[in-house]
């Protein structure tokens, strides 16, 4: 999201914000929701509620509303992950940073402590790529000893 914001090459607010309302829609999408399933106390099928971003919130909206019957919290497996899961979610954190993989770990065969080569057909990854290599920082280095020079000195 930062990287969308801080990017000069937009030509208009329209096209930041655009750019930015489709960052936010594929996150949300990454998302696994869950929702309320209601039912009346004679055994009708009640009124569902949601979607909710954690049980507990399922839960305390359930407990607000007392509206009488029982109710159950229900997963929804996202679509996002679904196909993030089929087809790779390159760059996604805790997908695989491979080339061309961007595949869930569980995908990737188990190889000691680490992941392997993945497992779908269609990938070409030969192992798990956990951390995004971009990111990865430059070693600190300290100054010499002696060579630093005191504000006065410069």
């Amino acid at each position: 999201m930062v990287d969308i914001l801080e990017d000069p090459t937009f030509d208009s607010p329209e096209q930041l914000a655009k750019a930015v309302i489709k960052e936010v829609g594929d996150m949300l999408q990454m998302r696994d929701l869950f929702v309320m399933v209601h039912t009346w106390a004679d055994g009708t099928k009640g009124l569902n509620f949601g979607p909710f971003g954690a049980v507990a919130e399922a839960e305390s909206f359930a407990k607000k509303m007392s509206v009488g019957g029982t109710g159950r919290v229900v997963p929804l497996t996202s679509s996002g992950i679904a196909l993030a899961n089929a087809e790779g979610k390159e760059n996604w954190p805790g997908y695989c940073y491979a080339e061309g993989c961007g595949h869930a770990p569980w995908s990737h065969a188990v190889d000691g402590a680490s992941r392997g080569k993945c497992h779908l057909s269609t990938c070409n990854c030969n192992k798990f790529v956990k951390d995004d290599p971009a990111a990865k920082k430059a070693k600190k280095t300290t100054a010499k000893r002696g060579a630093a020079k005191g504000v006065n000195e410069l």
